[in-house]
Order: structure tokens, then sequence, then C-alpha cells
């Protein structure tokens, strides 16, 4: 039986690899899984596309020589990336949402501390650490010193989405049989609200 860990992480390894073949955030996004064929892999898609071009923005905004208005132009974009993430996010849970709305909950059911999508959010960013850390291993102009250690980076990287996996696929499994519930808490990010950030709120 194919675990939900393992769907999420093959995606995530698909589309790191795919936008590593142009490598510019400024290339065309197209999602590979067609949302009315299967949802929860075009929303994987799309949310680990969204984390590897943040990845890039986050390089590129630690330049030292970065130009100050092309830096300020980046923040808005990774704050736009944020906003992204976060919605993507939310799509996860929603569907997780409407495939167990029907589970029986069990007496003594407990709430988990966090819900599945967020914990999937972290997987897709292990996905990055290991493919990045990994090319750290094998890069031709570092020593032997610095793919050593980045090698026992790795090793633990790899432990952690193992551990990260088993607990992802052992929560769903608890969901699905009553023995979890979800409940979801809906974004209330304040600093991009006219209304409760001062600042914006000063300018209209």
């Amino acid at each position: 039986m194919t675990m939900f860990s393992d769907k999420a992480n093959t995606i995530f390894k698909e589309a790191i690899n795919t936008y590593k073949v142009l490598n510019s955030v400024d290339q065309h996004f197209e999602n590979k899984y067609n949302k009315e064929d299967d949802l929860i892999a075009h929303l994987l898609y799309r949310k680990c596309w969204i984390d590897t071009v943040q990845w890039a923005y986050e390089d590129i905004i630690r330049d030292p020589q970065i130009d100050p208005v092309s830096a300020l132009e980046l923040k808005r974009k990774i704050d736009a990336s944020n906003q992204d993430r976060t919605d993507t996010v939310e799509y996860i849970d929603s569907y997780f949402l409407d495939k167990y709305k029907d589970v029986q909950i069990q007496p003594g059911a407990k709430i988990n501390s966090e819900s599945p999508a967020w914990a999937i959010d972290r997987l897709s960013i292990l996905a990055l650490k290991v493919y990045h850390m990994r090319l750290e291993t094998v890069r031709e102009d570092a020593n032997a010193t610095h793919k050593a250690a980045c090698q026992k980076k790795l090793d633990v990287l790899l432990e952690q989405r193992k551990d990260l996996s088993t607990a992802i696929d052992d929560l769903l499994n608890d969901i699905k049989s009553g023995r979890k519930y979800m409940k979801v808490y809906k974004q209330m990010k304040m600093y991009n609200d006219d209304e409760l950030n001062p600042v914006l709120r000063g300018q209209k």
C-alpha cells in the first residue's frame, strides 16, 4: 500500500527537478497535475514550486552587493510568495477536511498540535534542504572536509524526512479512523490588512 508521504515526497522531488532545469525565478509555472484529476497532487506540486522559488529569492536577497531598490522589489516578491504559500497550505487542509468530513469521531479523540497541511509544509521544505545539501556533498570546488560535514548533515536531514513522513502518515491514519480530528484555524495575518496594519491604515 502506497503511503501518502511517498506520493508527496515523489511530487516534491519532481517539482524541484523540473524547476532546476531552467533554474530561474522568472520561469513560467505550469502545474503537471490537473486539479480535476488529482487535486491533492496538483496542490502538492504547486506548494513545492512556491517553496523552490522562494528558496532562490532568499539566496538572492542575501547578496551583500544587491542594489537597495532591487532588494526592496525582491522583498515584496517574498511577501507575496509567503502569502501564496500560506494560502496553498490552507487549500491542502481544506482538501483533507472535505476528504474526512464523514468520519465518525471516536470517544476520547484528540486534536493534533498542527494540521496535516502544516506538517506537509515542513516536508516540502525538507525536500529542498535534502536537494541542496546533497549538491554540497559532490561540489567539485569544495574540499573533503566540507563534503564530509555536509554528508553528515544530509544523513540527519534524510532521517528527519523519514520520521516526519511517518508522523504525517500516522496522523492521516488517525484522522481517517476517528482517533484524531481536524480543527483548522484560518490565517489572521495583520500586516497585509489595510485596517489592521497601522501603517497601511494611516495611508488610506
